[in-house]
């Protein structure tokens, strides 16, 4: 018989057992830090669990029509607006106020935010009074303007550019004075003038903080365009809203809301996709 002879423990040759494959992937998988991937049209999502919400609640009962009339008949009432042609007017006298008033509140905006961040000097004479306006609500100053310009449209039209420069101004000096001291060491390096400093560096270098105060000041316009328009106004979807009030109409004042609303929505968007042209050389999480 043959004999049979044990190894010791350190002799033998067993083959450790393989790690389980999918936890390995797992331990071996990265962790997303990040928001994820865009969801397509994921804008529209909040808009339209809203306007869910709005149905059953008008459906069920829940929510009293002389309160807040149903989605169906605030859309009938806005048709029967524009058979008459009373919306279509009062949106585009609006649409060219919030326009015009946005246009000279931005150009103000970057001009003031040019001269204070690229100069001590503008800085110590422009700084001061935008932060001061800062703090100053809008509605604290209409009775100012009345006294000083009228209750005609050049009050109206000061008062939103007045409110729009605010946003535009803060995010572009702070991006400004924000740009890296090694472009501007190489910028003197290179010997750009200061011309070409400000259009190849500073300007570059402050279009991410430019593109939050207009996204800002988009949502100001209108804001500043609803108080406006219901200061002795004969025109516009303020005016509109206020002689609905003035005859208990609910549902006018409701289509009002919604148009300012829209309008607010697809500004934003607007402007997001010209931030994304203008800056696809940038990488940031939104991507």
């Amino acid at each position: 018989m043959m004999a049979t002879i044990d190894l010791p423990a350190t002799a033998r040759t067993d083959t450790p057992p393989l790690p389980d494959a999918p936890k390995a992937r797992r331990a071996s998988a990265r962790v997303r830090l990040g928001p994820g991937r865009p969801i397509p049209f994921g804008i529209a999502i909040g808009p339209v669990l809203l306007l869910g919400a709005w149905i059953v609640g008008s459906v069920s009962g829940a929510l009293d029509p002389e309160t807040l009339p149903a989605p169906w008949d605030v859309a009938r009432t806005a048709a029967d607006l524009a058979a008459e042609g009373t919306l279509q007017s009062n949106l585009l006298t609006s649409l060219r106020r919030a326009v015009s008033g946005l246009a000279l509140g931005v150009s103000i905006g970057v001009i003031l935010a040019l001269v204070a961040g690229l100069s001590r000097v503008g800085e110590a004479l422009v700084d001061g009074p935008v932060q001061i306006k800062r703090s100053i609500p809008t509605l604290a100053l209409i009775p100012l303007f009345i006294v000083w310009f009228g209750i005609g449209e050049e009050m109206k039209l000061i008062v939103i550019t007045a409110s729009v420069l605010v946003p535009i101004y803060i995010n572009t000096h702070a991006h400004l004075r924000g740009v890296d001291a090694r472009y501007v060491e190489l910028a003197q390096t290179v010997g750009l003038s200061r011309w070409g400093f400000v259009r190849k560096v500073a300007l570059p270098g402050s279009l991410p903080g430019f593109f939050t105060g207009l996204r800002l000041a988009v949502t100001i316009s209108w804001l500043a365009l609803v108080v406006v328009e219901q200061v002795n106004a004969t025109s516009g979807i303020g005016y509109l809203m206020t002689q609905a009030r003035t005859y208990g109409q609910i549902d006018v004042i409701v289509v009002g809301l919604v148009i300012y609303g829209l309008l607010g929505l697809f500004g934003d968007l607007a402007v997001r996709a010209l931030e994304r042209r203008a800056l696809a050389w940038r990488q940031t999480l939104a991507d």
